[in-house]
């Protein structure tokens, strides 16, 4: 039976096509994220690692590496430190945005407390920086710190964009590429730069991971208003009553009149909030497509991604990831 037919989504199929590679991952995360002295540790990191999640960026690193010849070990290294820096900032954005479910399960600190998410987010950090420096390569070692300073700061930006009307699409972007996409890219580069890539490889790799992560966090800023709980495993309307200003929210807010400014003003910046103002708010976006405008987006940032593949190897490993970059939009097609 080929691969096609025993999965059919993409990410299905690269967890076969790369089952190996993951095994050693998943056992390498369980042997880093114990701890002799702190229980809690492997608790709190179990409970989320575990919950189900896709493991896409590790997957992306260790595509990356394969698609370029790479014969290992040290792709399972880089895997396994870009899957715990984003566990890590699941812990510390949970805490950050008060939530209280991820992939429809209790989030960490609902479960624990807010003390336990952050220091053992701050654990895993460590951890991954132990995991990093196992390769001795410099070169990884400073695309994953520079991306994990990256992150850090796009959730910091996006703290002062919040409630703020004033935030436009260029600060968005910023945004989206510090807190999602710069994980995605700095997954993808490694995996090149550890298989020995030209410079010309990994520049694609990064581009690739780069656009692939933009589409992605514009999906999930879109499916907030027009998806399903069971879909996104969060409530639909959470941006909205956190008061996020998302893709859709500032297009809305760049076309409004100025009653509808008031309505913006009154439900984001001064967080008064009433039955029935999540309704409005998703007409106010109908009337002005915002919601179509943010689909096409994300589709053209998918298909940079897939651009991005030409300067690659042929192989099936680049078939799936060009078949991924569509995939994560196609949801809202």
């Amino acid at each position: 039976m080929s691969l096609d037919e025993k999965a059919t989504k993409p990410h299905d199929r690269l967890a076969l096509a790369l089952a190996e590679d993951m095994a050693a991952v998943n056992a390498l995360i369980r042997d880093r994220m114990s701890s002799e002295h702190a229980p809690r540790i492997p608790e709190v990191t179990a409970h989320l690692i575990e919950a189900g999640g896709k493991r896409l960026r590790p997957m992306l690193t260790l595509a990356a590496a394969r698609l370029l010849g790479y014969a290992g070990p040290f792709h399972v290294h880089l895997a396994a430190t870009v899957e715990f820096i984003h566990t890590a900032t699941l812990l510390h954005d949970d805490v950050v945005d008060e939530s209280a479910q991820r992939r429809g399960r209790p989030t960490a600190n609902l479960l624990w407390d807010n003390k336990s998410s952050v220091l053992v987010g701050d654990y895993l950090f460590a951890r991954s920086f132990q995991l990093m420096t196992e390769t001795d390569n410099m070169r990884v070692l400073g695309i994953l710190s520079n991306a994990a300073a990256v992150i850090a700061e796009g959730e910091v930006l996006q703290l002062t964009a919040a409630q703020d009307l004033r935030t436009d699409e260029a600060i968005y972007l910023q945004v989206i590429r510090g807190k999602t996409a710069a994980l995605f890219s700095a997954a993808t580069e490694v995996g090149g730069v550890i298989a020995g890539g030209t410079e010309d490889q990994v520049r694609a790799l990064f581009d690739y991971g780069d656009a692939l992560g933009i589409a992605f966090q514009m999906v999930d800023d879109l499916l907030d208003y027009s998806g399903s709980a069971a879909e996104t495993g969060k409530n639909v309307g959470d941006d909205f009553r956190e008061r996020k200003l998302t893709l859709p929210v500032i297009k809305a807010v760049a076309a409004s009149d100025a009653t509808e400014r008031a309505f913006w003003t009154r439900v984001i910046e001064k967080g008064h909030q009433e039955d029935g103002d999540l309704d409005h708010a998703l007409a106010l976006m109908a009337r002005h497509g915002t919601l179509d405008a943010t689909r096409a987006e994300a589709i053209a940032w998918a298909e940079r991604a897939r651009a991005a593949l030409t300067a690659l190897p042929a192989a099936p490993l680049r078939e799936m990831l060009d078949d991924l970059a569509d995939f994560v939009v196609a949801r809202v097609r």
